[in-house]
């Protein structure tokens, strides 16, 4: 393979090892890794003081032992929370983890990342776009990066920054697929268009491979459920649990 030639697993690691591990904290990818999964998913967004974040809500209620909005809040308040005890008394301490440490664990670990540019509610898509891509390429090979969002704006300015398609990769997040996909896909030049996996049709999955494109769906648990699904054409699985999938690819 090539310096810049992508190989997606069959299946990747959501917000880490989730089921067993905080969802998108450093103890989650080591799980992952742990568990033998070569790529993982991962949410990043930024601070109030624009230090980019591995986060997946608006707010920190759900996964800290803190409350309020991340755009409020500044690294040091942000490493003051327990991001793990929520999950379990095992991971009590866990804090927060920053783009930079999550990008040093996994360059570490030799693994593979697509990671979503997350947008919430007044925070710029094309600032988070801005402070995550160029340490995206300076951290990662091609071959073990790929970028996803639902926000088309923050795709575009990422597309923007590196303008060749085989350097920085592109994924389209959709809840299902919009009848304008290909507008999308042939303006950012995507690399793969990435579905909930219970909203899938057989007719979409082969219009996105007839494409070109690869095809993701995300968050699969269930291998038994999902299994008719490989012979749509889809390649890759976002799964909170991959190891239970094991099974069903062998």
């Amino acid at each position: 393979m090539s310096e810049t030639g992508l190989v997606l697993p069959r299946v990747i690691a959501h917000r880490g090892l989730s089921a067993h591990a905080p969802e998108n904290t450093l103890a989650a990818v080591r799980a992952a890794h742990a568990a033998g999964c070569r790529w993982v998913e991962l949410d990043v967004q930024q601070l109030g003081d624009g230090t980019p974040v591995i986060w997946h809500d608006a707010g920190v209620r759900r996964c800290s032992n803190g409350r309020g909005k991340l755009r409020h809040l500044d690294l040091a308040q942000a490493h003051q929370l327990d991001v793990g005890s929520w999950f379990s008394p095992a991971f009590r301490h866990e804090r927060m983890a920053t783009l930079d440490e999550m990008l040093a664990l996994i360059a570490e670990c030799g693994m593979g990342l697509n990671l979503e540019l997350k947008i919430s509610y007044r925070h710029s898509p094309a600032a988070l776009a801005k402070a995550v891509v160029p340490r995206l390429l300076a951290a990662l090979p091609p071959s073990r990066l790929l970028v996803s969002s639902f926000n088309r704006d923050a795709l575009h300015t990422a597309r923007e920054i590196e303008t060749d398609p085989h350097r920085l990769r592109l994924g389209l997040l959709y809840d299902k697929l919009p009848k304008d996909w290909r507008a999308d896909a042939e303006t950012l030049l995507a690399y793969s268009v990435h579905l909930d996996w219970r909203k899938l049709k057989p007719a979409g999955a082969s219009a996105v491979r007839d494409a070109g494109l690869h095809l993701l769906c995300y968050t699969a648990n269930d291998p038994a459920v999902f299994l008719p699904r490989w012979a749509w054409g889809v390649d890759a699985v976002i799964s909170d649990d991959p190891p239970c999938f094991k099974d069903a690819l062998t």
